[in-house]
């Protein structure tokens, strides 16, 4: 079946074709109005939002030619971004235009997680099977379950949704656990600047789904779900779509690939709260209760979902399986540094003439994405992953991107949503937009959260209108090392770091104002 689909897919692939980059970002800039004038085919995100809106065209034999506003972007091959060991036919070149990866946006990318975004049309199984998808999961289901969870293990794949912990550890606990078992895929994205695993549904939204299925099976789980966050209408409705297909084509539902492996997903929409990207609060929203995070341990993989053994990994941690298993767990470790394996998306906002989805190997410095890639000038500062990760000033670019690397000095990777500051942002009203925006999404449940929360943005909201005391600069930090220590959960001790970073950082602006 799997070689019936790919050459269909193929067909449609490389035959005659006009495709416009129509995820959140390409609507925003108008991509729809080009889709319908160019009457072409719907493809995700390329990457490079700032160009938005980008179309690529493409004839019979020759490689797709990508076009902005501005005119030519540069060619590429439909397969040079996969990883997936698959062969693919030939095709010319065009000598006369750049090349897409010689882009400085793209030439320092290795693109394993956004591999189709892009390329393939979010809804055609056929074409995410050209490009490799689906063979993974025919392979996991040949192997023993244990193995597929050494191979992830070895891979050293850690999750991606901030707190880093080992995937294949997680999985190992659940799958000796006994009784009704299910994973669940996080997709709740909310910090500011974040759209990674927005972009990831709308643009390749099978590997999702094959991350999670080969999950299933490796843990012994028969159901899944999908939490998509409020205000992802449209990934909500490609995710919920490509389920339907893949239940038609056999890859989810009764007996898969014609094993006697059973697996489904339903999708969640979630109510717009930030503090369900906390897991054990999302796991409460699915069970219909209000979104508040539960007292740990027990942890998930013991006690989630309807009080069973529970796997919550993110949009991003999902969508690295695939290739994990096809490949084998030695592609994915060579990647990275000795502790932080693969890479990393980052959506990258904020003072920068390129704006968009970075994938980067782990290790990369934080200079190359934010100077060679992005072509920020005059960077202040960079918030890499959210209002639980510090703010890193320039003198400290050169830092490694991994989980200890930016934990050492005071930051985290977080969801990935990379705001870039230039030097003439001001960064008390950076501070009180981050502690603003930290006091709204407080659930509320304990009270170092709620109260120190909005003690801490009561006062930034005066230190910005000009009135700054060496007393508030001190009152804010007592505060905000309360909230670290005596917060119920993982929120209220993480969010004070990006506050207390700035002071750290940026104390002389405190002073002046």
């Amino acid at each position: 079946m799997l070689e019936r689909l790919r050459e269909k897919g193929i067909e449609e692939l490389y035959g005659d074709r006009i495709c416009v980059c129509a995820s959140t970002c390409g609507i925003a800039a108008g991509a729809l109005d080009v889709l319908k004038e160019l009457k072409g085919k719907a493809v995700g995100c390329l990457g490079l939002c700032s160009a938005e809106p980008l179309f690529y065209v493409q004839e019979e034999g020759e490689a797709p030619i990508v076009y902005t506003k501005a005119g030519v972007l540069g060619w590429f091959y439909p397969w040079e971004f996969t990883p997936l060991n698959v062969t693919h036919p030939k095709l010319k070149g065009h000598e006369n235009y750049p090349r897409l990866r010689d882009h400085p946006f793209y030439k320092k990318q290795v693109r394993i997680v956004l591999r189709n975004c892009g390329i393939i049309e979010p809804l055609s199984i056929e074409q995410y099977v050209a490009m490799g998808g689906y063979y993974a999961l025919d392979k996991a289901l040949q192997m023993d379950a244990e193995d597929v969870i050494r191979e992830v293990k070895l891979s050293g794949l850690r999750g991606r949704g901030g707190a880093g912990f080992a995937t294949g550890i997680k999985w190992e606990i659940a799958r000796e656990k006994k009784g009704e078992k299910f994973v669940i895929c996080n997709a709740n994205e909310g910090d500011p600047g974040a759209y990674v695993d927005r972009s990831i549904l709308e643009g390749d939204p099978f590997s999702v789904i094959e991350g999670m299925t080969i999950g299933a099976y490796a843990i012994g789980a028969e159901r899944g779900f999908i939490y998509v966050r409020y205000e992802y209408p449209l990934a909500a409705e490609i995710i919920e779509n490509a389920i339907e297909l893949a239940r038609k084509k056999g890859f989810l539902g009764d007996n898969i690939l014609g094993t006697d492996f059973s697996f489904d997903i339903s999708v969640v929409r979630g109510a717009g709260a930030f503090i369900c990207g906390e897991e054990t609060a999302l796991i409460e929203s699915i069970e219909g209760k209000p979104g508040i995070p539960r007292q740990k341990p027990p942890y998930p993989t013991e006690s989630g979902l309807w009080n069973r053994p529970t796997v919550v990994n993110n949009v991003e941690t999902w969508a690295n399986v695939a290739v994990i298993i096809l490949n084998g767990w030695k592609f994915f470790a060579s990647l990275g540094t000795e502790k932080s394996k693969g890479t990393k998306v980052f959506s990258v906002v904020g003072d920068v003439k390129n704006s968009g989805l970075v994938e980067v190997p782990m290790g990369t410095k934080l200079r190359e994405i934010v100077e060679d890639i992005a072509m920020a000038d005059y960077a202040k500062a960079v918030h890499p992953g959210g209002p639980t990760s510090g703010c890193i000033p320039s003198k400290l670019f050169d830092v490694e991107i991994g989980y200890e690397e930016l934990a050492e000095i005071g930051s985290g990777i977080g969801s990935g949503g990379m705001i870039v500051l230039s030097k003439d942002t001001s960064m008390i009203d950076f501070a009180r937009h981050l502690s603003e925006f930290s006091k709204s999404e407080s659930c509320g449940k304990c009270v170092p959260c709620r109260l120190g929360l909005t003690e801490i943005y009561e006062i930034l909201n005066r230190i910005s209108s000009g009135n700054c005391s060496e007393a508030d600069i001190k009152r804010i930090e007592r505060v905000a090392k309360v909230v670290s220590v005596a917060s119920f959960c993982d929120f209220g001790k993480l969010v004070p770091n990006s506050i207390l970073s700035i002071l750290k950082h940026f104390r002389d602006e405190f002073v002046r104002g």
